[in-house]
């Protein structure tokens, strides 16, 4: 750990005039990566300034409004010692702050949404508390800085390296110039690199490019995964809250998706692909799901539960709350990055569009499992998502661009079919790339959702990983780091690496990797291609609660 006598001498973030700060590290992005690149800097003595273009930080738990996606051991191992800590945080929080039921506190697991995808299904807000608990130490000390509803606009770049940031208040208060030794893109798009003229990949790869088993052909860079416009709902039976038609509702409530292997018909319905055999897919929706009549297949109201109302005093929830992030409002007609501001802010307001299309269908026309239609009391909660319109603050974003890396992951080296065929081991047998230069692992399907170039989902297995430091150093430029879902990976990898507990461990290994070449004055490309430098500090990080590898375990 961090020496006492080392955290002290931290300076704060200097003013160097008006609208110009100098810091040690900038974090361009207050994502869930982001935060952790912050934690994973600060806790190592540099001075951190973090910018973020909503006012929450947290990024997919938050802003996002999706609760953790993960890996079935996460209990037990595959994350850092932080990212366990913010786990235990949010349980915490709510047996602190919320009027849980006895048999509810008592539970080590607790579940406070017993939603069906994540073991820790819980309310945005939830997670801003402790996250912004967890930052709080370092606030009040003036180590870190955080920059509200600040996005980066242009960048100083002098050769190979960038020499400032200069970011724009998004709520007309100006701008301000940030100057810092290391920064660190924590962006849910990479926003960083087109300003600093960083080599960077997006969308599809070809086979040619990565030799990937799944890639096609001829390159894609506008086939990029779709993003979605996610909401919370409750439901009140015999209240009706129905919301204004949508201007777009024809369009959507008609619309049958494009797709290649075809889909198997209306979007706004209870039929969809099978993410892994493409075959039609029956679910339902039930948010009364005591009622006892059920439908055929998986209950989406349940899928991601944010609020089990049962989990707490009697009264005090009066409808359970869910999450709704499903393929049914997964936008795929267009992309909101590489793309004009204009087109951009099409495609959202479509996206929102289509959103609210499936609410409204659901409220009026969806098939119910007695027999009926609607759901007239399903309300729309924006005090969850913290918004007017209660759409989340910003789209949750599956795909960014990527820097183009001194090592990059493709197939072959997690995927369980690809890695079988280049190794020719069996099932059993097969584990995935072991990388020397591990900065941290991860697991989790290679979980492609319909994207904007027509492919229909590619869901495939993939082999517990690790994260290479190579993947996080860009070919050219020194004092640039990834900490988000921009790193070295390819269309097809970026599906397991993107979710939760690995943007976290790829956000805080990145601050720490730029602490480590501060502190020891080297750069990270020094770090990486130096024996004695990498395991320095790989064991820095292994003293700091990250895992760099994996106990045997079977593929996901």
């Amino acid at each position: 750990m961090l020496s006492r006598r080392v955290f002290l001498s931290a300076v704060p973030a200097s003013i160097l005039s008006a609208g110009e700060l100098r810091c040690d590290v900038a974090i361009m992005g207050g994502s869930f990566g982001g935060v952790a690149a912050a934690l994973g800097a600060l806790r190592n003595g540099q001075t951190v300034i973090m910018t973020e273009e909503t006012d929450w930080i947290g990024g997919q738990t938050t802003s996002q409004s999706v609760p953790p996606d993960e890996h079935p051991w996460i209990e037990q191992f595959g994350g850092t010692a932080a990212y366990k800590a913010y786990r235990r945080a949010v349980r915490d929080y709510y047996r602190t702050h919320f009027p849980l039921t006895a048999e509810a506190r008592a539970r080590w697991d607790l579940n406070p949404g017993d939603g069906n995808v994540s073991r820790i299904a819980h309310e945005p807000r939830v997670s801003l508390a402790v996250l912004e608990g967890m930052l709080a130490p370092y606030l009040g000390g003036g180590q870190l800085t955080v920059l509200l509803n600040h996005k980066p606009i242009r960048a100083d770049v002098d050769g190979d390296k960038i020499r400032a940031v200069t970011t724009r208040n998004l709520h007309g208060g100006g701008e301000k110039t940030i100057h810092a030794t290391y920064f660190l893109d924590a962006t849910e798009q990479g926003d960083l690199l087109p300003l600093t003229k960083t080599e960077y990949v997006v969308g599809f790869e070809s086979k040619k490019q990565t030799g990937e088993l799944h890639a096609p052909d001829q390159a894609q860079p506008q086939n990029i995964q779709s993003f979605t416009v996610c909401y919370a709902v409750d439901y009140l039976p015999g209240q009706d809250h129905t919301i204004d038609k949508p201007e777009e509702y024809a369009f959507w409530r008609d619309y049958v998706p494009q797709m290649k292997p075809a889909w198997p018909g209306k979007l706004l319905s209870w039929q969809m692909s099978d993410p892994i055999s493409l075959k039609v897919r029956n679910v339902h929706f039930n948010p009364d799901a005591e009622s006892g009549k059920q439908g055929q297949g998986l209950n989406l109201f349940l899928y991601r539960r944010i609020a089990n109302k049962r989990n707490f005093a009697a009264g005090r929830y009066v409808s359970d709350i869910s999450l709704i992030n499903w393929p049914q409002n997964d936008y795929w007609l267009g992309n909101i990055h590489e793309v004009s501001d204009e087109e951009a802010a099409r495609h959202l307001r479509r996206a929102k569009q289509l959103s609210l299309a499936l609410l409204y269908w659901m409220q009026t026309e969806a098939p119910r499992p007695d027999g009926g239609a609607g759901f007239k009391g399903l309300r729309l909660r924006p005090d969850i998502t913290g918004t007017d319109d209660g759409m989340a603050k910003y789209p949750y974003i599956r795909e960014s661009r990527r820097i183009q890396a001194e090592f990059t992951v493709v197939e072959e080296h997690v995927g369980t079919e690809a890695r079988m065929k280049a190794t020719g081991e069996s099932r059993e047998e097969v584990s995935a790339a072991p990388f020397d230069d591990s900065v941290g692992v991860g697991s989790y399907r290679i979980d492609l959702h319909p994207s904007s170039g027509g492919d229909n989902y590619i869901d495939v297995s993939s082999l517990p990983f690790q994260i290479p430091l190579g993947a996080l150093i860009p070919k050219r430029m020194e004092n640039l780091i990834p900490a988000c879902k921009n790193l070295g990976v390819t269309h097809i990898t970026n599906g397991c690496y993107r979710l939760h507990p690995v943007e976290w461990n790829i956000g805080e290994s990145a601050g720490s990797l730029a602490a480590h070449a501060i502190l020891t004055k080297q750069t990270p490309r020094q770090i990486r291609n130096s024996e004695k430098n990498l395991r320095a500090f790989q064991s820095r990080l292994t003293q700091q609660g990250v895992e760099l590898q994996w106990p045997r375990i079977s593929p996901r």
